[in-house]
């Protein structure tokens, strides 16, 4: 199968996909995030862009690529910040409004942080940066940095990480960062924690409560924060222990809390959070999905970087896959791994319950150029992706293994929300909205995540990803008075719950293992 160059303007942005895909998955894959209410039918007309090789404009849901190609994106085919500009922001509850001075909104994830300077008098986006989160050195997950930051040595030292991490990523933001004057962070619990040299002892043990929920508001100079000594940083509110500001901030954002139809939120990465519910009632959980989904313990896995498989397809005959950047295939990340098992439950090569099928078994049924690359690895049965060229000393292979690891963490997540139906009494045909967040959510397919069982069972139209709403969420708290209290009052009103705690979790979770 072909693959071609897309060119996304004013973004900048060029990735490789294979022939046939549609400008709005080219999108995705590049971070980029239109506005698809129909998802994807072509019949909302939301997403148009421009080609620039001949000046049409077209539906980025039906244009299937079949060149390279340049596409200029407007504004109002972007789904979210210009959403938030119009429904979140009102211009005179600015905190600062029409005073030339430069506001700064970060999210502090486990893995990555993001940092936007904000002009506080229009509330445009000037610039951002963004970098891997230095803590992971001391551990990929929360329960590992709750583990090492136990003790007061080692709660400084990841408090002093992650703040030299901020101040070098607002460093980068083009300004002097003296003129910063205002601030807004989120993240989950745990960061948050860390952040504020806050004890995190009580978050490693049931009741995994958090030393404080509350927000805080906290001089720069304070914290370390190499922006205007005088600055105020507002830290949002977190919901529970596992359930933080990054959260309260991505609800905001999305309009969860002003839905009149049943919408589930969900941002999927080491530790899964999910809402459900309406305007009236919300619930919220956290679920251990595991770092499978980012490529650890995955045996040729690795996080969405260059080099990594991310979507894998079958051109009728044989496997195809996209890799990031273009090149020569290196690993696998956690979107490519969930398209890789839904294309092989699709294709009958592992059975519902995981369990790979011997090839003498496919041979008949199963296309000859598939059945070929189900091996033996290491021991055990696997599925070859990419075979050991370009000087790799390895393939890249789906192993028994691999797929088990898939299975335990979409069960987490898929047992979290089954839960919280329980909780409003709805079944899966009842959810009309589901809201994909975070980097992870923005990649995966949607009917791939359907396909192995991650998500209920609902229209995939129903489905849109929602990209960083954290971020946007602490640009909206940043500029808004408005917006900050509501966000106070929406942490309050979110209802956690502790699914661990309920009496037939294992038995919800065995039967959520299954595809």
């Amino acid at each position: 199968m072909k693959h071609f160059a897309i060119n996304f303007k004013p973004d900048n942005k060029q990735i490789s996909i294979h022939a046939g895909a549609t400008i709005l998955e080219a999108a995705s894959q590049a971070g980029i995030i239109l506005n698809s209410v129909c998802g994807g039918k072509g019949t909302c007309g939301k997403c148009r862009v421009i080609i620039e090789q001949d000046g049409r404009e077209v539906l980025a849901c039906q244009y299937e690529i079949d060149s390279d190609v340049t596409v200029t994106i407007p504004a109002e085919s972007r789904f979210f910040e210009p959403r938030i500009l119009e429904e979140g922001i009102d211009i005179a509850e600015k905190v600062e409004a029409g005073i030339e001075a430069y506001g700064l909104a970060v999210d502090v994830g486990t893995t990555t942080v993001v940092a936007k300077l904000l002009g506080m008098g229009d509330g445009q986006v000037l610039s951002t940066a963004a970098s891997i989160n230095p803590q992971v050195k001391y551990g990929d997950d929360c329960v590992s940095r709750i583990a090492y930051g136990g003790s007061e040595e080692g709660l400084e030292r990841l408090h002093k990480e992650i703040i030299a991490c901020i101040n070098r990523l607002t460093g980068e933001l083009g300004v002097d960062s003296k003129q910063i004057r205002y601030g807004c962070i989120v993240g989950n619990t745990t960061m948050n924690h860390l952040l504020l040299k806050l004890p995190v002892a009580g978050l490693g043990q049931a009741p995994y409560k958090a030393y404080s929920l509350d927000g805080h508001d906290v001089a720069a100079g304070e914290l370390g924060l190499e922006i205007a000594a005088d600055a105020q940083v507002h830290t949002v509110e977190n919901i529970a222990g596992f359930v933080g500001s990054d959260i309260t901030a991505a609800v905001l954002a999305s309009g969860v809390a002003e839905a009149e139809e049943l919408t589930l939120f969900v941002d999927i990465g080491t530790n899964g959070e999910i809402v459900l519910g309406t305007k009236d009632k919300l619930y919220a959980a956290s679920c251990a999905a595991g770092p499978a989904f980012e490529g650890a313990r995955i045996s040729c896995g690795s996080r969405a970087v260059e080099g990594a498989i991310e979507a894998v397809v079958f051109d009728g005959e044989d496997i195809d896959f996209d890799v990031i950047g273009g090149g020569p295939a290196r690993s696998i990340c956690g979107s490519g791994l969930i398209d890789a098992v839904a294309l092989l439950l699709e294709l009958g090569i592992i059975e519902p319950s995981g369990r790979f099928l011997h090839p003498d078994s496919l041979r008949g049924s199963v296309f000859d150029g598939v059945v070929s690359r189900v091996s033996e690895y290491k021991g055990q049965r696997a599925f070859v992706l990419s075979d050991a060229l370009g000087g790799r000393e390895r393939p890249i292979v789906l192993t028994q293994d691999d797929v088990r690891q898939s299975q335990l963490a979409k069960a987490a997540v898929r047992a979290g929300i089954k839960f919280l139906q329980r909780k409003l009494g709805v079944r899966d045909d009842e959810i009309e909205k589901v809201l994909l967040a975070g980097a992870f959510g923005n990649y995966i397919r949607p009917d791939s995540a359907l396909r192995i069982g991650l998500l209920p069972d609902v229209p995939v139209e129903r489905i849109h990803f929602v990209g960083n709403a954290a971020v946007s969420g602490a640009q909206m708290i940043l500029l808004s008075r408005k917006a900050r209290k509501e966000a106070a009052r929406l942490a309050r009103k979110i209802e956690y719950v502790e699914i661990a705690n309920e009496k037939d979790f294992t038995d919800v979770f065995a039967e959520s293992m299954t595809f």
